[in-house]
């Protein structure tokens, strides 16, 4: 349904991208009875036909898109050398959400309202703010007007590595079939720590999807990716020597692979007065996890809700809290400054908390006695030499 006007048309938003956060605002739009009228043009700069990535999340609330989870887990698996333990999640449940699925389900929602929505296939190369509203143009030549941008381009920064941390979670997973029951579907390998960590942060990550599939992947905390085949390496360990499963036992049904920036580096929530970010470009991307889908959702129920009261975002455009982005700078020191320690500290964590204090003080939702509690399950020394780098304004090394 695209509506390329002869003529810069405004319009009442503009979203500047297709994936998970611009496609997130655009359903939560869709879905407020008081933003019927306004109009909406989304501008993605590809065909979103394919499954390109999978996202998993928890809650202890129904979300808008439990019904597309491939998987919903009660139990969630924690592994590392002399601990281990099976984790009752209570009241919330973790789910996976491939990407096909919500694009599609999030296009039929925006296709159902054509007075509303026009969604044009397009790169933006210039978004700026104006007198009254914004103006993008874009790599076709194309420009357009609008009262408010929404931008979720990936972020361009200038790394300053003196100042600020610098890692990646980066993986790669095989989703397998296999001869005979192998994994329990009621239960997530959510991090198993039991392999060797190089001086880094190093765990296996399995989704059981039924005893005979599941996506199993090796997964990373540190600076630089990997050449394919050391993850295939260890994907291939784990199979044969934890899962007992020779070359005829399995195969291969699809594969993914990814790296998700993981930094303090400042970024910013919006430009001017008309431009706000959304997604990874807005830090929605946890910079100690990685987790990023229900943040999104956060965001984009917030802004909603605020254009359908008040007709403009809220002055806080995500409700982020201070103590948080210091709990995740004092990770990532720790995670770029000696990562193996890592592993003892969700080891510490796992052992010494309920699960559901974790999952809230993850979801930045825990008061400051759970936050203390929290802080002090762990051991303090590397806590208290990364608290020293931040006052000094320097990052740690190893």
């Amino acid at each position: 349904m695209p509506y390329p006007p002869s003529a810069p048309l405004p319009y009442d938003y503009l979203l500047v991208g297709g994936g998970a956060a611009g496609l997130s605002l655009a359903y939560y739009l869709a879905q407020e009875p008081r933003l019927a009228e306004k109009r909406i043009l989304l501008i993605e700069p590809e065909a979103k036909d394919r499954n390109d990535r999978t996202w998993s999340y928890w809650a202890d609330e129904p979300t808008p898109f439990d019904k597309l989870a491939v998987g919903e887990w009660q139990h969630i698996a924690f592994r590392a050398p002399g601990f281990a333990r099976v984790l009752n999640l209570g009241k919330y449940r973790y789910r996976t959400v491939r990407g096909l699925d919500f694009y599609q389900f999030v296009h039929q929602a925006l296709v159902a309202r054509p007075a509303q929505f026009t969604v044009l296939r397009g790169r933006v190369a210039s978004l700026e703010n104006t007198g009254v509203g914004v103006r993008a143009r874009t790599e076709a030549g194309e420009e357009f007007i609008a009262h408010y941008a929404f931008d979720s381009r990936p972020p361009a920064i200038t790394p300053r590595p003196g100042r600020h941390r610098y890692l990646l979670q980066h993986f790669v997973g095989w989703e397998i079939e296999t001869t005979r029951d192998v994994f329990d579907p009621n239960v997530v390998e959510f991090m198993d720590f039991r392999g060797p960590q190089y001086h880094e942060a190093r765990f296996m990550y399995v989704l059981p999807f039924a005893p005979r599939r599941a996506l199993v992947e090796y997964t990373l905390f540190s600076a630089q990716v990997l050449a394919k085949a050391e993850y295939e390496a260890h994907i291939l360990d784990y199979l044969t020597n934890t899962l007992d499963l020779a070359p005829a036992d399995y195969r291969m049904v699809e594969e993914e692979m990814g790296a998700i920036p993981m930094t303090d580096h400042p970024l910013p929530e919006g430009v001017g007065a008309n431009i706000i970010n959304l997604g990874t470009r807005a830090g929605r991307a946890k910079p100690s996890t990685g987790y990023a889908f229900r943040r999104i959702q956060a965001q984009s129920a917030r802004l909603a809700a605020a254009l359908a009261a008040t007709g403009r975002p809220p002055r806080d455009l995500t409700g982020d809290r201070w103590q948080f982005r210091l709990f995740d700078t004092l990770l990532l020191d720790i995670m770029q400054r000696r990562g193996e320690t890592t592993r003892d500290i969700f080891q510490q964590l796992f052992e010494r908390n309920p699960v559901a204090r974790i999952l809230r003080f993850l979801d930045e939702k825990t008061s400051w006695a759970d936050n203390l509690r929290v802080m002090n399950s762990v051991a303090p020394g590397p806590f208290m030499r990364s608290i020293w780098h931040v006052l000094r304004g320097r990052p740690g090394n190893r």
